[in-house]
């Protein structure tokens, strides 16, 4: 198959570049970014697409910037949403599957057991109302989609809580860290070898994958600072409250992967297995 990955240099991108051209399966990736592609713009998408007419087309590109998002509602809307659509419809023009992330963000996080696909959503923040879009656009343009749901992504390539946790602990300083947000951390690297997976099962429609188990960010932290072997750091819970951001987040986001389990698809290793891996493989 020919891959096109577009946000091919992000974090996730980066990782499914790696995944599918290591695949023995012998797929032939191809990687856009920005400036080669703007899927904010329809005629960008069109060109990338109708030239190399993919059987796949990935989109791994986002504005994700949370609180940025909220003084630049028009650039969300664009990017996460539109942006989403135009690239979903220059894939259904050449017949190919087409692959788009969404987030935990697009629910209210009121809902403690966790949700599932069919959950309805209840966006708070112009991050989730615009990638809440790009679901809807997705649905609409292109008959043939996979939607996952992802949350609380870390990985090798760019900035994430862990490499923040773990930079900030190394300067000897006690850490504050928020302890009421719930959500399922996430390794890249393991979100690029699911959807490797389910493409090759034949997949459609939406589902949610995340590593196993959920934690706060409290939680998170705590584990990272002692797989990193950093010793004697206070590391003090504090309520959301403390720490007032522009963007509201889901005090509960945890995503059920409720599908993939009816599926019988095989499901993605716990969080911390999979952070531990990260930490002791890119942060030590």
């Amino acid at each position: 198959m020919k891959i096109l990955v577009v946000g091919s240099r992000g974090m996730l991108g980066s990782e499914l570049m790696t995944v599918f051209q290591d695949d023995p399966g012998g797929h032939e990736s191809v990687g856009l970014d920005l400036p080669e592609i703007d899927i904010a713009m329809p005629e960008s998408c069109r060109e990338a697409v109708y030239g190399l007419r993919p059987d796949v087309v990935i989109n791994a590109a986002a504005f994700t910037r949370v609180d940025d998002c909220e003084t630049q509602r028009e650039l969300a809307m664009r990017v996460n949403g539109e942006g989403a659509g135009n690239l979903a419809a220059a894939a259904a023009a050449v017949d190919a599957l087409f692959i788009h992330y969404s987030t935990d963000y697009i629910f209210d996080g009121r809902k403690t057991e966790g949700y599932r696909e069919d959950d309805a959503p209840g966006p708070m923040s112009v991050y989730g109302k615009s990638k809440l879009l790009g679901e809807e656009l997705v649905r609409r343009n292109s008959p043939k989609h996979m939607i996952l749901r992802i949350s609380w992504l870390f990985g090798a390539n760019g900035a994430n809580f862990i490499r923040t946790i773990v930079g900030a602990a190394r300067k000897g300083n006690p850490l504050r860290v928020v302890s009421d947000q719930r959500g399922s951390p996430t390794y890249a690297k393991d979100v690029a070898g699911q959807t490797l997976k389910m493409t090759a099962a034949g997949c459609r429609g939406t589902y949610h994958v995340t590593n196993g188990g959920s934690c706060s960010w409290y939680d998170l932290a705590v584990q990272a600072v002692a797989w990193a072997k950093i010793p004697d750091i206070s590391i003090t819970p504090v309520a959301s409250s403390e720490y007032p951001r522009p963007a509201p987040r889901p005090a509960s986001s945890i995503l059920v992967d409720t599908r993939m389990a009816l599926e019988g698809l095989p499901r993605p290793r716990s969080w911390q297995d999979a952070a531990r891996e990260y930490v002791e493989r890119h942060l030590l």
